[in-house]
């Protein structure tokens, strides 16, 4: 017995690759030894050594040969409180013939295990070996099991198998189906299986609420909930935390504070979980007050209770108080830490963003991780800040992340608008499975360079490769049409995106035909195509009309196109700036005055210019006649040097891009020159070698005399200068902009 003892020991066999289990004689099916000593010690255990230890003994006294016996081993290895899936899929390999109660138990564990394929693989194999066929307790683990990698047609399967077995009225059963259908996203064929129940239970009505709140149905989520108070059946906390999120997502507070109050009159336990839950709500209904109330009597509180107050902070603005709650917390984990610099990062603080992060680095206890680097990025491409956003690529090779598509996209996004195209595109080439999004980054990072062609020939090797476009993916193509001057290309896109895509244009694509058109001169086709659209048209429609009219200098439809703006956002300052220019440059002074004044007295101020440029990891600001920077002097005498230079070589200022009246000549030329990219060139110039690139980020559209002064200083100082506007990038290299004046 001792020999045949080791040989189990050391059989392997790989869960993936089912094997024909040894012939071994079983003692019994039965319960014959559930009282043996032995066994009554596994449910002693405070560890897996001590299950080994007893798994060793059974196996010298012939017991682990009793299927009961063993499956009670092998559910103190899968289900204890310390379990060891490993260990326990290696008893079960050595389990002669394992009965249904077995396989059941491995599938349960496998199916709220972080690998739930394996609950899969294994029910398969069972239904190749097991002379058993599956039960009422296999079907909910394996479905649940399903649910966790939204296999649908698996699922599917599943689904008619349990209609041949005649379980269709096993409410467990159906309970996992409603949440399998839900977590797939068919919303409709879980509420199928939930109206056709015969006796549900509560867990019926919260697993379809629950599905209809997290598939962004909150209304019909909180119309069941009333259904299910008609029918008197009792809610209990999980209920409360499906009504609390259809809450959230409706943003709709007043609801909130009365299903909070309905909680306490109704005394449903308010543990951990439906705290947080609260807590979300009101954080997302934008009531950091109710929360700070709620949060300040919560007994428990974990991670998630800390960060959700956090992040409530942060998206009102409330940085200082957002930043105490991060000082205050027990254990900042990189979930902490995460919610500060996504909430700086998307609340259009990247400087911010990116000082936190360098804070956590310092801190050297608490590793980045993927939801980190996406986030510091973005930031990183907000700013052009290009030696910290390649420092994070090379981290990321270093401690060898997979470039899934939410690193790789963000890479390209970020080497895109920091000017590096040709890095961009080495990170695309460089990911094994490209999905839509990474597709769709690489073509915008084209658009944004000009390579309207290059953008249009990558999309059309994505519908080779069989990746579907959507929405996103046709505004970058058609930008890309807008900025190289594409139209007939841009306007075939724009025909095909429902006949042959499938993709319904929204008003983004509107807005980029009448952009495409307006670029090119062709506002009455731009006008007739905002005419004839079956949606209403946005201010971005608007806005673009406005933009072509300014490049083109036709005032009156000009006119039109700012009132129409101005009626759907009042408060639009660029609205007003766009127009003072054109008259600026029509020479209609009284018109600039009449609408600074109608600025000044709507409270509305221009946005000013700001241009950075980063500098050996640390990014400089300049704003329009900034004079705060340590070295003002220099780059001011560099500014007199390069005019100077500009001068000898025939260069006049265009006052024309002045966009307020100066009597003065030499103040028109003064003003002109205190424009921020002006101040950021001549830093980058001081501060750069002669073979480093310039790169320089503008919050604005770049002007004309900037254009033309940057064409010159790339000739005149023998530098690459990249200039990344509102709208695109500037490449000029030798007296020649990569836009071709086409901007």
């Amino acid at each position: 017995m001792a020999a045949l003892n080791n040989h189990l020991i050391t059989l392997p066999r790989h869960p993936h690759a089912p094997t024909p289990k040894p012939s071994f004689l079983t003692v019994n099916n039965g319960r014959h030894f559930a009282n043996h000593p032995t066994l009554s010690l596994i449910d002693q255990c405070i560890d897996t050594k001590q299950l080994k230890q007893i798994h060793a003994q059974m196996l010298r006294n012939g017991l682990f040969f009793d299927p009961y016996s063993a499956s009670k081993l092998l559910t103190a290895f899968a289900l204890s409180s310390f379990p060891s899936l490993d260990y326990a899929q290696q008893v079960f390999d050595q389990i002669p013939q394992p009965n249904l109660y077995t396989w059941n138990t491995l599938i349960r564990a496998y199916a709220s295990s972080s690998e739930p394929i394996q609950s899969l693989l294994i029910f398969l194999q069972m239904l190749h070996q097991c002379p058993e066929l599956p039960n009422k307790f296999t079907y909910p683990f394996v479905i649940k099991a399903a649910a966790e990698l939204e296999a649908s047609r698996f699922g599917r399967a599943l689904h008619g198998m349990v209609f041949k077995a005649s379980l269709v009225s096993d409410v467990f059963i159906l309970n996992s189906l409603i949440h399998f259908y839900a977590a797939c996203g068919c919303l409709d064929l879980a509420y199928r299986v939930f109206v056709n129940i015969p006796m549900k239970d509560v867990v019926s009505w919260n697993s379809m609420i629950t599905g209809f709140a997290q598939g962004d149905c909150p209304d019909e989520a909180l119309e069941l909930f009333r259904q299910m108070e008609a029918e008197n059946v009792i809610p209990n906390d999980v209920t409360m935390v499906g009504v609390l999120s259809a809450c959230a997502k409706k943003l709709d507070l007043e609801f909130g504070r009365w299903v909070h109050s309905y909680i306490e009159r109704n005394q449903i336990n308010m543990g951990l979980t439906l705290s947080n839950a609260m807590l979300d709500m009101y954080t997302k209904c934008g009531s950091v007050a109710d929360a700070t109330r709620l949060f300040d009597r919560m007994p428990e509180k974990d991670i998630v209770s800390w960060t959700t107050l956090l992040v409530g902070y942060a998206k009102l603005g409330e940085y200082d108080a957002a930043r105490r709650v991060f000082d205050s917390m027990p254990n900042q984990d990189i979930a902490a830490w995460n919610a500060l610099i996504s909430s700086y990062e998307q609340s259009g603080k990247p400087r911010e963003a990116l000082a936190i992060f360098n804070e956590l680095q310092l801190r050297k206890n608490v590793e980045p991780d993927e939801v980190t680097l996406v986030s510091t990025l973005s930031a990183c491409a907000q700013l052009g800040a290009i030696d910290l956003g390649g420092w994070i690529h090379v981290y990321i090779k270093k401690q060898g992340m997979k470039l899934n598509r939410h690193l790789a996209t963000s890479l390209i996004d970020m080497y895109s608008k920091c000017g590096d195209l040709e890095k961009a595109l080495e990170v695309f080439h460089s990911v094994d499975t490209r999905d839509v999004f990474v597709w769709s980054a690489m073509i915008a990072g084209l658009a944004m360079h000009g390579r309207g062609g290059d953008a249009i020939d990558l999309f059309l090797k994505m519908k080779e490769d069989k990746v579907t476009p959507n929405a996103v993916t046709f505004t970058n193509v058609l930008c890309a049409c807008s900025h190289a001057g594409l139209v007939d290309e841009g306007r075939a896109l724009f025909n095909q995106m429902g006949p042959v895509y499938g993709v319904v244009p929204g008003v983004k694509h509107y807005a980029c035909m009448v952009d495409i058109l307006g670029r090119k001169g062709r506002l009455d086709e731009a006008m007739e195509l905002i005419k004839n659209m079956p949606i209403a048209p946005s201010a971005s429609v608007w806005g673009a009309l406005l933009g072509a009219c300014r490049l083109h200098g036709n005032v009156e439809l000009a006119e039109q196109a700012c009132r129409c703006l101005l009626e759907l956002e009042p408060q639009n300052h660029g609205a007003y700036v766009l127009l003072s220019n054109l008259y600026a440059k029509s020479g209609k002074w009284d018109k600039v005055s009449g609408l600074r004044k109608l600025m000044r007295d709507s409270g509305l101020k221009k946005e000013p210019g700001c241009s950075s440029i980063e500098v050996n990891g640390v990014v400089h600001e300049f704003l329009v006649g900034d004079n705060s920077h340590p070295l003002s002097k220099k780059i001011y005498s560099k500014l007199d040097e390069i005019a100077a230079r500009l001068k000898s070589v025939g260069y006049v200022p265009n006052k024309s891009h002045l966009l307020q009246l100066v009597e003065e000549e030499d103040a028109k030329e003064q003003a002109l020159y205190l424009h921020s990219e002006k101040l950021a060139i001549a830093f980058g110039l001081l501060s750069l070698g002669s073979s480093q690139p310039i790169r320089i980020v503008k919050n604005l559209r770049v002007c004309g005399d900037c254009h033309s002064v940057a064409k010159l200083i790339s000739q005149l100082y023998d530098t690459e200068i990249f200039l990344r506007d509102r709208y695109r990038f500037h490449h000029f290299k030798g007296g020649h902009c990569s836009c071709m004046d086409y901007w």
